[in-house]
Parts: structure tokens; sequence; C-alpha cells
């Protein structure tokens, strides 16, 4: 049976789900799957540890296992002495990343020695974050194959040591096709055959609705919005500051200003609360905009089903969840023009795309959806003006399901995932000689 240690930084993780799912798609298909996390579960998570929890948590690190690792690493020093000369002699990395680097090494030998009596075939992980590099020395030391999965802050802002990481996996997946192509551009050396786009997906059903999504709320054919002029925001994100939700509050303050009736809500939790919190009272804003914190998802479906527009203000993302799940839905969409969410909202077909950064655009795309949510002239008519407003607006959502539907669903995505992922794997552990000259033979 083909035996795979799948690593996180953090698992499960409700932001994560995707690893959780493509874990249960490859058990289904026979595969031993060893789920690891670097870091404890968080308290939030334990819905999804019941479902699917981790075998091996790296920290806190065990003396034995400490000890047991520097041996390891004895034993194997030509296998890992190559990431540990690059750690000290090459790149350009400053002390402080190059002395993390070196934990990260002694994490990644303590990964192995956890895994040494599991006789795993090849390790995979999660993001090109810390875990990656631990994964990678584990894999090294065990002399298995490594892969990674690269989304977006990883790869786009955070990319360290990923030239090694690159170099010394089997093979990469992302999710974006401007990811590989970044990739590619960027690590010119890496064989373009190995990266390979694997998108996300979200749950669709039949009719292209989410199963746990109930009927589009808000202005339609059906329904306009003619005697209820304010515009319910919803924002769905952990509170962090590269997704920059202090954008968003800002634009709101211009909304307020401009007299424009609006509630935004914030779902997610994170490190920028308390300035998130500040901002909001400096503005003036404790009535217009509210933290939710962490949601269940069970209850994400009454979220969508009360927000007339999504937003996202991101400065980096793979292709989000959170955009996926609101077109599905039949939700109205707008986020920054950068990376690969392009490939999911086509401006002014799927959804509305604004110049990332420029809380000018942002603003004027809004407004344009507002004009056409609650039928009011607008200066800059994006679709045809064949349609009434109300109509336009539906074809956008109509339109945007049947995107999703085609190309981020994710039972079919995960059925391609993983039909890759084994085709890449079993080659390579094929090829591997036994050390027995009678097993050989065999």
């Amino acid at each position: 049976m083909l035996s795979v240690a799948y690593l996180a930084n953090q698992f499960p993780a409700t932001v994560e789900p995707y690893v959780v799912e493509e874990i249960e798609e490859l058990r289904s298909r026979g595969i031993r799957v060893i789920a690891g996390s670097v870091r404890r579960p968080r308290r939030e998570d334990e819905l999804l540890t019941m479902r699917c929890s981790p075998e091996v948590v790296l920290q806190p690190v065990h003396a034995l296992v400490l000890l047991r690792a520097l041996w390891l690493c004895a034993r194997h020093w030509t296998r890992i002495s190559p990431l540990v000369g690059r750690i000290l002699f090459g790149g350009s990395e400053g002390p402080l990343k190059r002395a993390k680097a070196l934990v990260h090494t002694w994490l990644g030998a303590c990964y192995a020695v956890r895994l040494q009596t599991l006789e795993v075939d090849h390790i995979h992980v999660h993001h090109g974050f810390f875990g990656s590099w631990v994964a990678m020395a584990a894999a090294r030391l065990l002399n298995v194959g490594f892969s990674m999965t690269l989304h977006g802050s990883d790869l786009l802002l955070r990319g360290e040591y990923l030239d090694v990481k690159l170099a010394r996996c089997a093979f990469c997946l992302t999710v974006s096709e401007y990811n590989r192509q970044y990739i590619l551009q960027h690590y010119p050396e890496v064989d373009s055959s190995n990266v390979i786009t694997a998108r996300l997906g979200v749950e669709t059903g039949q009719s292209g609705v989410p199963a746990w999504s109930p009927q589009t709320r808000g202005p339609s054919l059906n329904n306009p919005r003619v005697n209820d002029p304010k515009l319910n925001l919803l924002a769905v994100g952990r509170l962090h500051a590269v997704k920059d939700h202090a954008f968003l509050v800002r634009a709101c303050a211009e909304l307020a200003a401009r007299g424009v009736p609006f509630e935004c809500s914030i779902a997610g939790e994170g490190p920028e609360r308390r300035r998130l919190e500040a901002l909001i009272r400096k503005l003036d804003l404790s009535e217009k905009v509210f933290l939710l914190g962490h949601i269940p998802r069970e209850q994400m479906a009454s979220l969508y089903n009360r927000a007339d527009v999504v937003v996202l203000t991101s400065r980096s993302e793979g292709i989000p969840l959170v955009l996926m799940e609101a077109m599905a839905s039949g939700k109205i969409v707008l986020a920054p023009e950068i990376t690969g969410i392009p490939e999911l909202i086509i401006g002014g077909k799927t959804g509305f795309l604004y110049k990332a950064g420029s809380l000018g655009h942002f603003l004027g795309r809004l407004l344009l959806v507002r004009s056409l949510m609650f039928q009011e002239t607008s200066p800059d008519q994006l679709i045809s003006n064949s349609s009434s407003v109300v109509r336009q607006l539906d074809w956008v959502r109509h339109a945007a399901r049947v995107h999703v539907r085609q190309n981020f669903d994710r039972k079919k995505n995960l059925e391609s995932f993983a039909l890759v992922f084994v085709r890449r794997i079993a080659p390579r552990i094929e090829s591997i000689p036994h050390e027995s000259f009678v097993l050989q033979q065999i």
C-alpha cells in the first residue's frame, strides 16, 4: 500500500478545509495517509479534528526525540549536509532567517524520527512556509520523495529558500495558472513539467448552488430592492495584515462621509483585531462596521444570504475559497485584480475587479454595483444597456455560478488532484531499488 505523510503548519484548520478534503480523497483511493501538523490544532478547529485528526504533531518536541534527531543527522550527514551548507554559505538571507532555517532543519530531523517506523513512501506539505523546509529535511533524511503545494503569500510575499525547495521537490502543485507562470519566470531552472496547476474548489451541486447555501437574497429581477437602499457588505478572512481589512474600513469611512447607507460585516479572527477595532472607533464606524470573529462553517450560509456584495481587499492571494463560495451562492463579488483572482472573476462578467491598493477605484466599482443593484443611473455601464439594470446583475450572478461549476467544482478538482498526485508518486516509488539483491529478484 502506498504510504504518504501529509504535513501542514497547523492541521486541521477551518481556514484550510482543502487539506482535509485532499487527505480524505487519497484515503478513499486506498492510499495510507499520515496526517501531520507542526503546531497543535487551535481550539476553534476542534470539529475538524474530530473529522480528521493529526497522527503526528511535532511541537512541542520531547527531549528524547531531539536527541534521536541529532543522531539521525549524524548517521545521514551526507543527505542533510547540502541543506545545511545552503543555509550557512549560500543565498542572501539575513542571519535571523539562517538561524531559523537551521532550527527548522532540526525539526525536520525530529519529523523524520517520528516517521521512521511508519515506513512512508513520500512526504507532501501544504504551503511553502517553514513547514515545507521541515518536510524537505525529513524527506532527505528518510530518502523518500518530497512535494509541496504553493498557494499565495508563501510564494509571492514570503518565498524564503524557495529556490532550494523547488530544486529538491519531485513536483510542485499550485492553485492558479498565475502562480505557475510566476514560478517558471522567477525560477527558470525548474522543470516546467514538474509545476502543476491544481485548482481548489467548492461544493456546487448539480444546479451550481452549494448544498449549504439558501436561495439568493438581495435584488434580482423578481425581487428589486427599490425601497431598501442599505448596502450590506461582507468580508470573510483571517484578520491578518496581508488581508488588509484596514483598507476596507477606510473605504467604509468614505462611504459614510458620502452619506451612502451601508452595513459591513467582517467574519474572521486574527492578530489584527485590536488594530482594526481601534481604527473603527477612530473613524466613528462602530454602528456600521462589525467584527464578527470566527464564524463556524455551518453558519456561513446565513452570512452569505444577508450580503449584497462580498468584498475582498487582500494584498496577496491564491484564488480564495470565499470568492468561489460567494459566486456559487449567487452573490456579487468585488476583489482586487491581483495574482490568480482574474482566473475566477472575469471583470464585469462573473464579478467585479478593482485596481489593487486604489481606494478610489474600489469605491468606484462598489458604487457602480450599488447603482445597478438599486436601479440608479450610472455614468459607467459595464454591461449591455439593452437589459434592465437588475437583469444585468442577474446575468453576472448566473455567469458566476456557471464559471464556478465548470472550473472550481470541489469534487471534480479533487478527483483531478488525486489522479495527478498518484501518477507522480508511483513511478518514483517503483524506481527505487531495494537494498537487498534477493528482494530485487522477487
